[in-house]
């Protein structure tokens, strides 16, 4: 390997842990000599990897919050999320959905299906309103409160089964009680006799960019120690999912903790 890029690499992760180094204290730590230290570093400079700062000391430069936002923003949640998924399956065994916000609505975007023969069948590229149905509710529940209550503001709910929330006061309750856990569920609310148990998967912002569901026929969702399973499970993969995008798993302790 280049010998040159190496030993740059090397002054970029003195950086990982400090926020600032005089050229003296580079050369200390990397035991480069004095020139060839001082050429990297103002290479490095020159490039936009590191900026001085009014006393001469270097610090990274802000290319790198550039560079970190657009890996983060490329970041397929459908490739990262489908491991977590299949796995969910085999623990579960019932179906796996992972949907993201278009608009006003969510859009199926990634499935794994069960292996039951009594199933609920979901077809990629679906849309359904936010408002109905634990994984498009999980969207709607975990956006900032502006937004979500233009959205709310703007819906015209419509009966699609049985359990659909019956006004927006019942929506704002639901959308409480979904905050307040962490996770969702929802039984008859976008078909009769279907259940879903729903997580959010939020980036390396904190933003909410998909939800996670297991989905059944709501018989298979009535056994309380067998739900309570199902969602440490899936709130599990959801915050893993969480961290691989970015997401600091601090922020997420916060909010994984189950409550029945």
């Amino acid at each position: 390997m280049n010998k040159t890029v190496l030993k740059s690499m090397e002054i970029l992760r003195l950086f990982f842990n400090e926020e600032k180094l005089t050229l003296l204290q580079i050369m200390e730590k990397t035991e480069l000599p004095k020139t060839s230290a001082y050429r990297m570093a103002e290479s490095l400079l020159e490039l936009g990897f590191l900026e001085k700062d009014k006393e001469g000391a270097y610090r990274l430069g802000l290319i790198f919050l550039t560079l970190g936002n657009l890996v983060a923003e490329r970041l397929d949640v459908r490739t990262i999320a489908l491991p977590y998924m299949k796995k969910l399956r085999k623990e579960t065994g019932e179906a796996v959905n992972l949907v993201i916000r278009d608009g006003d609505e969510a859009v199926y975007i990634e499935k794994v299906d069960t292996q039951e023969r009594v199933r609920v069948y979901t077809q990629i590229g679906r849309r359904a309103p936010l408002y109905g149905g634990a994984c498009p509710r999980i969207l709607l529940s975990f956006t900032e409160h502006e937004e979500r209550e233009r959205l709310i503001d703007s819906f015209k709910i419509v009966p699609y089964a049985k359990g659909t929330p019956n006004d927006k006061n019942d929506l704002r309750r639901l959308i409480e009680e979904t905050r307040e856990a962490g996770w969702s569920v929802s039984h008859s609310e976008l078909e009769n006799h279907s259940s879903a148990i729903a997580a959010p998967i939020f980036n390396h912002k904190g933003d909410v960019v998909a939800g996670i569901s297991l989905v059944g026929p709501e018989v298979r969702f009535r056994d309380e120690v067998h739900v309570q399973a199902m969602i440490e499970k899936l709130t599990g993969a959801a915050f893993h999912i969480s961290t691989k995008l970015g997401q600091p798993e601090d922020n997420l302790l916060e909010n994984r903790e189950v409550r029945t």
